[in-house]
């Protein structure tokens, strides 16, 4: 699950000729978040997400539990990190919508609304890698990804298998209420309840948004493909029952 993009912003890299202890900080929510540092401003946090004052976000104490000391690796462990190679997944677009139905019968949650929820958060890249750490197709956080016995979040099967039961699970929790079940997924349950609804974060009510309304895209294209099916088939039994169709059928089997 991703992290509403008010509590994440660009890590700062380690500088390149020295180890830099950054802050990683517990957030109410159950998440956390990687940053420089932190100040106390009047009745806010700030959040410095690099070094110096110039890129930073506002938080409430209450939003925060705690804070932890993190020491970067040293240049040659992220170096040898970023040479390493990733093993490439091929993934078909009918791989994926294949994926999604199994995953959507198994779970009771609507196939299309799981593909809706994988185009917003990765555009189907089962690599996807966000800036505050969620991965894969459904952009699963690492400790969101344990709970579901997700072993390796960039695995399609495992990624779609764990976000569609959390997913599930969200929509079972608010009632199938979509839109509440999404803004959870989103920014987290712990957001949805404090907030008795959607909270108040632009990046949450425009991700709700653009689910929704590929979501409702989706179905209005599934009754059109529907409609088409019932016509042809309709035309072809049509056809079948007419005089001359069951004149030329007699006179094929007289031959």
């Amino acid at each position: 699950m991703r992290l509403a993009s008010h509590l994440a912003a660009a890590f700062a890299l380690a500088a390149p000729l020295a180890v830099h202890a950054s802050e990683r900080v517990l957030l109410a929510n159950g998440f956390d978040m990687r940053c420089d540092h932190h100040a106390e401003i009047g009745s806010v946090v700030r959040i410095y997400m690099s070094k110096g004052e110039g890129s930073f976000i506002e938080m409430k104490p209450a939003e925060i539990t705690g804070y932890e000391t993190v020491a970067d690796p040293p240049p040659a462990a992220v170096e040898t990190a970023s040479l390493k190679p990733r093993a490439e997944t091929k993934l078909t677009p009918a791989d994926l919508r294949l994926m999604l139905a199994d995953a959507g019968e198994q779970h009771n949650v609507d196939a299309d609304l799981l593909a809706s929820v994988v185009k917003a958060e990765s555009n189907g890249n089962a690599h996807a890698l966000s800036r505050a750490g969620a991965r894969g197709l459904m952009q699963l956080m690492p400790r969101t990804a344990a709970d579901l016995g997700v072993d390796d979040s960039f695995a399609p099967d495992q990624n779609v298998r764990g976000g569609s039961a959390y997913l599930d699970e969200l929509l079972r929790r608010y009632h199938d209420n979509i839109a509440i079940a999404l803004a959870a997924y989103n920014a987290g349950p712990a957001a949805v309840d404090k907030y008795h609804g959607i909270p108040p974060y632009r990046e949450t009510r425009a991700y709700v948004a653009r689910v929704i309304h590929e979501f409702n895209r989706r179905v209005v294209a599934r009754q059109h493909e529907a409609v088409r099916h019932a016509e042809a088939a309709r035309q072809l039994q049509h056809a079948s029952q007419s005089p001359a169709a069951s004149s030329s059928l007699q006179a094929s089997s007289s031959r």
